[in-house]
């Protein structure tokens, strides 16, 4: 097989690389990446010789006509995807999740590719935190910021390809992920890195928020069952019952660091801050057998947090400029 990986160098995608390259190792993988300030090529770096890369935009149509024409398999991961940066300048959200999803459907429908599109469980909007429901494939999509309208946006283009145009596609929506090679901006490495660094961890509002949340490993095995047994334009929704409160998940990593449970600071709450987000995965699990490894949040967040002390050399250039930016946003 002849994989292309788009957003080969951010976080889940790296993961994915890593993955595929140890238990796939008949599967040929180039990565396309621009390299914005969320990829970074020294993730893939322990892989490096046993891939090819690409440093370019999915926006590149004659780019991606070259890569997708040479390639079997296509995985999009690619996206532009905080939330508090589509706040401050939705564009790059429309122009990565929108037009690089369309660029990339237009070159797999022209030279008949298999395509698996990554998505997020934010495009269903949130749910009350007393609701008994989960998401399912049938909900119906309810956006609530810049970044997710524009997911749901790429995932509405993948299902009118694969109805009008015959694409053979398949979608994921995935819960919140964790784990190596996520960037500090994000929630968990955030508080994890300002912990080393001996600063009191910040919580949005009080942090009452509940996240489902899987270890990107889990993900990514999840995918492969897709890849290699999802039905076409199936729609298919990955997580691990690892539903948590953001406070709770404060509270543990500075437990599992030796810290006081209460050693953090409350901050204003983010703007259309969702409530609560939780998976119904029983049609993936069902249909393709898939079960994730980590038995629980706990045993995959203390991988994460040793991770993170052990790999400093990775994370520690990002964590200046990504703090003085929260400064700017008093978060």
């Amino acid at each position: 097989m002849r994989l292309l990986v788009t957003g080969g160098a951010g976080f889940i995608g790296s993961n994915f690389v890593h993955h595929a390259v140890r238990d796939r190792p008949d599967v040929q993988i180039t990565v396309l990446d621009a390299l914005t300030y969320a990829g970074d090529e020294a993730s893939l770096a322990p892989v490096a010789d046993k891939i090819t890369f690409v440093q370019g935009d999915i926006t590149d149509a004659d780019l991606v006509d070259r890569l997708v024409a040479a390639t079997d398999v296509v995985v999009h991961f690619a996206a532009e995807s905080h939330n508090d940066n589509s706040l401050e300048n939705p564009w790059p959200f429309v122009q990565t999740n929108v037009i690089g999803t369309y660029t990339l459907l237009e070159a797999v429908r022209r030279h008949d590719k298999r395509y698996h599109h990554i998505s997020t469980d934010e495009v269903y909007g949130d749910l009350e935190l007393d609701d008994p429901d989960r998401f399912t494939p049938e909900t119906p999509y309810n956006p609530s910021s810049p970044y997710s309208s524009t997911k749901a946006a790429s995932d509405l283009l993948v299902r009118a390809w694969v109805r009008s145009f015959g694409v053979r596609a398949t979608i994921s929506n995935c819960s919140n992920n964790y784990g190596p090679y996520q960037h500090v901006e994000k929630f968990i490495p955030r508080q994890i890195t300002n912990v080393i660094d001996g600063v009191r961890p910040k919580l949005y509002g009080t942090g009452e928020n509940v996240r489902d949340w899987i270890h990107v490993e889990d993900h990514n095995s999840a995918v492969w069952a897709i890849i290699d047994g999802g039905r076409i334009g199936e729609t298919y929704l990955i997580g691990a019952d690892g539903e948590m409160n953001n406070k709770d998940v404060i509270e543990l990593i500075l437990e599992l660091t030796g810290q006081p449970r209460d050693a953090y600071d409350l901050v204003s709450d983010r703007p259309g801050h969702d409530m609560r987000y939780a998976i119904d995965s029983s049609k993936l699990r069902t249909e393709l057998g898939w079960a994730p490894r980590f038995s629980g949040f706990r045993d995959g967040l203390a991988a994460t947090v040793a991770w993170y002390q052990a790999n400093e050399a990775w994370w520690r250039p990002q964590k200046d400029a990504t703090e003085a930016k929260y400064v700017q946003l008093g978060r």
